[in-house]
């Protein structure tokens, strides 16, 4: 029998290398870590240093996103919250206060949202960009300490958290993914234990109200009623907390800016469809019309929608559950950017923790190597190739958490 060419051999080599892992040493990854920790601190320097006024080096806003959140907070200390929800007006703050040249940064979040920017406005605003990120940051570690448990003892879960691409992607948008990632990992790890507090953490992610097409269903077909109560008392609050707060007006303002945030947002990719990680933006970019890609995201919403139920209702561990949730509430919206890719993080640690109590399939550690590295990689991708590669990769992964469900029960995997 002739002997296997060089290249077959090489080939060989390498996808038993993606089957099974082994590339993922602890050394490796924690050189990996710490390399990316380093170049992420050393460009965040870069910015800071080259930083003229509350603008960086490209006349953008210093937090970038974190100026419409500022912008609108301003508003509402002027007595006009309303006016967040204008373009026009919010525009016209933003340029007040950065600058003639400023891009827009919308307002698309609901109206309880206003009294966060409202108390941090009353700062100057590089301190409130700090304190908005720190306090973001801290809740997110604490919330995967939480979620990790024993796991937490071994420190290198931090350095890991603290690398993770998101975190960076994060910090130089000023965005609120640590706060998203926070409330789910806090949720997840409260669910089974003091199914009220979880409700609540589930109930304050109607700030992002995109992010809450599953959980009602999750819990309703759990009969996890009492979870389900909590959150949506929570959410009642918080309307009622807005009208009283702002006036009944304020959801007419946020209803009627709802449009301006579907059709030039969302449809016409004022954002970038490259930035915007969903199936319907992956239609949109690869040249589908508006209804393909709204018929695109319906038939995987509902896919994801019907995986999740056999999941939860499935043996598999919650760990499982837990990471096909945040999985699925990333994939079956339109609307999540890279920064909003945070929520893979508490994906990651529970597929990991399952792993390695249950054993790895197949190519799922390389997967999670995958799922970790893509948020610094999935804008660039997309916009140089027209390959979604960050949707694909979190497909992936959901297909991984699904399988485990699917088992009915959990042995250890072969």
């Amino acid at each position: 029998m002739r002997a296997m060419p060089h290249e077959g051999r090489a080939l060989s080599h390498l996808l038993s290398l993606l089957r099974d892992g082994d590339f993922l040493t602890r050394e490796r990854a924690l050189l990996w870590a710490g390399g990316f920790l380093l170049a992420f601190a050393a460009a965040i320097m870069f910015l800071a240093v080259t930083a003229h006024g509350l603008n960086d080096y490209n006349n953008r806003p210093l937090g970038t996103d974190f100026s419409d959140v500022y912008a609108a907070g301003t508003l509402t200390l002027d007595g006009v919250p309303e006016a967040a929800y204008d373009p026009v007006r919010h525009h016209e703050q933003e340029r007040a206060v950065f600058g003639l040249d400023t891009p827009f940064y919308g307002w698309h979040y609901p109206p309880f949202f206003l009294a966060v920017a409202g108390a941090l406005s009353t700062l100057p605003y590089l301190p409130a960009l700090v304190l908005w990120q720190a306090v973001g940051l801290a809740l997110y570690l604490f919330a995967m300490a939480h979620l990790l448990g024993g796991g937490a003892r071994d420190r290198t879960w931090l350095l890991y958290a603290l690398a993770f691409p998101a975190v960076f992607v994060n910090l130089t948008h000023g965005q609120n993914g640590f706060l998203t990632a926070a409330l789910f990992a806090g949720a997840i790890a409260l669910l089974d234990k003091r199914p009220v507090a979880a409700g609540i953490l589930f109930g304050l992610l109607a700030y992002k109200p995109q992010f809450g097409i599953l959980i009602p269903l999750v819990l309703a077909t759990t009969a996890r009623w009492r979870c389900f109560a909590a959150a949506g008392a929570t959410v009642a609050a918080l309307v009622l907390f807005a009208t009283l707060t702002f006036g009944a007006d304020i959801w007419s303002a946020f209803l009627a800016s709802t449009h301006f945030s579907r059709t030039v947002v969302l449809e016409q990719g004022g954002t970038g469809f490259e930035k915007i990680q969903s199936v319907f933006a992956a239609t949109r970019l690869l040249g589908g019309s508006v209804d393909a890609a709204y018929a695109a995201q319906g038939i995987a919403t509902l896919g994801v929608a019907v995986s999740l139920v056999i999941l939860w209702r499935s043996q598999a561990s919650m760990a499982a559950k837990g990471a096909g949730l945040c999985l699925g509430t990333l994939l079956a919206t339109p609307y999540s950017l890279d920064y909003d890719m945070m929520l893979l993080a508490p994906a990651i640690a529970l597929q990991a923790i399952d792993g390695r109590t249950r054993g790895f399939f197949p190519y799922e550690r390389t997967a999670l190597a995958a799922l970790w590295l893509v948020p610094i990689m999935a804008r660039g991708v997309a916009g140089s190739t027209h390959i979604p590669l960050g949707l694909i990769v979190m497909a992936l992964a959901f297909a991984f958490a699904v399988r485990r469900g699917a088992r009915q029960t959990s042995p250890a995997i072969a």
